[in-house]
């Protein structure tokens, strides 16, 4: 086809002929093009959500089982268990101190033998006393009676009756079934203890507290340092060279591995301060160092945002440089900084590598008082139970990790929450 048009004017361009063979095959390619791009995004988008699906789907079937908690009824006669306990003594403050020498694992295996015969206090778990233990706290006056005490259950019980296991511990729960004194219920012990060696009677409430305390810790050392040199360096600071300086350097810690900063905690805190060793003081600060380059970093992102005419507006009114930065820019930037503090701070509360260079990695099976007792927190505590031979703490080590994305997804939500909530529309 020949193109028979004339210019728009004698020496100008001419028009673009849209009929033409080779422009309509140059727009097709183009749609091809722009439908490829479509498609492969979509797939990007399918393959992320079905990676995602599966982790999840895979916690939930893995961990599930560890939220539930078989229980076998063992009847105990106190009067005749062997335990020399006043009941009055029981009701006072040195209670603890009474039962811890009262010999309660001796007479539960002697209640679960004579319950089930030689061999009974195999079914049980080991344990399964500290059961005993807190019912005659809460009750003493089992102690002139006879009382039917739900105790956990052995490991191997526990799995053959949730899934599973071996022929005898399958022939040993249809027995305890047909008595009825067998049953499952919700594994409340598993939020409310510490850790144990015992996989029956483990539970997460030290290491989510140690979690908590050292994100507190974080958080009130992280934010307000790394908000303020935020407001510095985007608003006060001269532009020199070291100015510049100071900005690659942030930018290059923002990105420096996690078990550097482990290190760095090593060094100065445990062996400069000599601070206390595995305790949340400790890692709140290492972590905070960790996260305070990522609150520099969205808090300049968030205030280099406001529009320089709300300066200048509040400049002409009559306002300060710090009225303006104080009530002005910084509300305004207030949602950034916001989202990219709890972005920060998850990712703080996924780390593993800097605690344990600061010896978090302790067995600790009292929760933690205050910020200077040892303390351990939950990716630690995961990374602990994956390590243990046990089978019991497979579906432990998969129920702590849903709690820890569940922790997760509620930061990352608070986050959208609050950058919905106080987002300003230009």
């Amino acid at each position: 086809m020949t193109d028979t048009r004339a210019p728009l004017s004698p020496g100008g361009p001419v028009p673009t002929d849209w009929r033409s063979i080779g422009m309509q095959r140059r727009v097709r390619r183009r749609y091809a093009a722009e439908r490829r791009f479509r498609w492969f995004g979509l797939a990007a988008v399918i393959a992320s959500a079905s990676f995602l699906a599966f982790l999840l789907i895979a916690m939930l079937i893995n961990g599930a089982q560890g939220f539930v908690q078989t229980r076998i009824d063992v009847p105990v006669d106190f009067p005749h268990a062997g335990l020399s306990l006043d009941p009055d003594r029981l009701r006072g403050q040195g209670a603890d101190l009474a039962l811890a020498s009262a010999g309660l694992p001796d007479a539960m295996a002697r209640a679960a033998i004579a319950a089930y015969g030689p061999g009974g206090d195999t079914l049980i778990s080991d344990g399964a006393w500290m059961t005993l233990r807190d019912q005659l706290k809460v009750d003493p006056s089992l102690l002139q009676r006879r009382a039917v005490i739900a105790v956990p259950a052995a490991t191997e019980i526990d799995i053959a009756a949730k899934r599973d296991g071996s022929a005898a511990a399958k022939a040993m729960i249809d027995r305890l079934q047909a008595r009825g004194v067998l049953h499952t219920s919700f594994n409340a012990t598993f939020f409310v203890e510490a850790d144990s060696t015992d996989p029956t009677i483990v539970g997460i409430w030290g290491a989510l507290k140690g979690s908590i305390f050292t994100m507190i810790v974080t958080l009130l050392l992280a934010f307000p340092i790394g908000v303020l040199a935020a407001l510095y360096l985007e608003e006060y600071a001269p532009r020199n060279w070291i100015t510049d300086l100071i900005e690659v350097s942030i930018n290059n810690l923002a990105a420096v591995p996690s078990i550097i900063f482990g290190l760095l905690g090593l060094a100065v805190f445990l062996n400069v301060f000599h601070l206390p060793r595995s305790a949340a003081l400790v890692g709140g600060m290492t972590l905070a160092l960790m996260t305070m380059p990522v609150i520099v970093i969205a808090g300049r992102n968030a205030i280099k945002a406001v529009p320089p005419s709300i300066r200048d507006a509040a400049l002409g009114v009559g306002a300060s440089p710090v009225q303006v930065v104080f009530h002005h820019v910084l509300p305004l930037a207030l949602p950034g900084i916001l989202t990219g503090t709890i972005i920060g701070m998850a990712r703080a509360l996924g780390e593993t590598a800097p605690l344990l260079m600061i010896g978090m990695r302790a067995f600790i099976a009292t929760p933690p008082g205050r910020l200077t007792d040892p303390a351990t927190v939950l990716p630690v505590q995961i990374f602990l139970w994956s390590d243990e031979v046990s089978r019991g703490f497979v579906e432990k080590t998969s129920a702590a990790i849903i709690v820890l994305l569940v922790f997760l997804l509620a930061m990352n939500g608070l986050a959208i929450y609050l950058r919905n909530r106080f987002e300003t529309r230009w």
